[in-house]
């Protein structure tokens, strides 16, 4: 498992998303997420069974140890706990970080969607979360319950007023993840995207390239 409450400094954050994932199971997609040098990963599946998301998560909590990447699971506080996974991401109308942090003690990292300024400064008022999600940036449907997009000016609001730890998100794609970074964005998210990707490791050595394409300029 990673240190306790280290935020990994990180380009990409991963989550998973198996209706995109071409057929292939969630600890495949993970194995090459991992194989391609990606070492945060979310784990976010929310209309499975109980029994196979603990099992899914098992297994991916072996794979992530391996390769010293972290695992954090999305929404589900005793799942995380039945894991033992690196930490657990919420959204708004989860359960309260504060909530949160009591019930996984002081080792779990708290990651919290936001989707406007005052969101971001409630998170680092609270004290309590690690870090942010900071979006949707552009349109997603990724999700079922999306929220509209926030577009760029809040990525500018949050890098501009805070020093928290946060991954931009929500409809990322290789073709625009260079103005991502380009406002100041130093981990991004893009689910689709690689996970839907036919060669994984190409997708991630693709999207790598607009980084420091976008770092140089």
């Amino acid at each position: 498992m990673m240190q306790p409450r280290q935020f990994p400094d990180s380009d990409i954050y991963c989550i998973t998303a198996s209706q995109y994932s071409l057929g292939r199971s969630n600890s495949e997609i993970v194995r090459q997420i991992l194989e391609a040098g990606i070492r945060i990963v979310q784990y976010r599946e929310k209309d499975f069974p109980m029994r196979q998301k603990y099992q899914e998560c098992l297994a991916i909590r072996d794979l992530t140890a391996r390769y010293n990447a972290c695992f954090i699971i999305n929404d589900d506080v005793h799942l995380a706990l039945a894991v033992e996974s690196d930490g657990v991401h919420v959204g708004q109308d989860d359960l309260p970080v504060e909530k949160v942090r009591e019930l996984v003690g002081d080792k779990m990292l708290i990651g919290l969607s936001t989707h406007s300024p005052a969101q971001a400064d409630g998170a680092v008022k609270s004290g309590v979360a690690d870090y942010i999600g900071v979006g949707p940036l552009y349109q997603t449907f990724t999700k079922k319950d999306v929220q509209p997009p926030v577009g760029l000016g809040y990525l500018d609001y949050v890098v501009s007023h805070h020093r928290i730890p946060f991954v931009a998100i929500g409809g990322i794609k290789e073709n625009n993840v260079a103005e991502v970074i380009q406002h100041g964005a130093r981990c991004v998210c893009l689910v689709t995207e690689i996970v839907g990707a036919p060669s994984i490791a190409t997708k991630i050595q693709a999207i790598r390239k607009q980084l420091r394409k976008a770092g140089e300029l």
